[in-house]
């Protein structure tokens, strides 16, 4: 059995290439809370900001967006995310001790 790193995150099993996809991975739950209004807002602030010639704005919404689309669908983000909420907790009782 091989092991899997967190950090590498589990390719979604739908396209993620067009805005199209994107908002469709979103109204089926995809992403984290919040993110399917998150990312109109943010898409349109990034259009707004743009040039014609230059979307550089644009991609970095979308980029960013697909991968907290199949980030939330990697199974160790949420082990990771125990795993440090826990050191968070340990360190802040630690920290109170002193």
């Amino acid at each position: 059995m091989g092991t899997h790193q967190i950090g590498t995150a589990v390719p979604a099993s739908f396209p993620l290439k067009t805005i199209g996809d994107m908002r469709a991975a979103l109204r089926s739950g995809h992403g984290f809370p919040g993110d399917r209004v998150a990312f109109e807002v943010d898409l349109q602030r990034a259009l707004e900001s743009s040039s014609e010639t230059d979307l550089v704005a644009v991609a970095a919404v979308i980029v960013d967006y697909r991968g907290r689309i199949r980030l939330s669908r990697d199974p160790n983000f949420d082990i990771a995310v125990r795993e440090g909420t826990d050191l968070a907790a340990r360190l802040k009782r630690e920290a109170g001790n002193q």
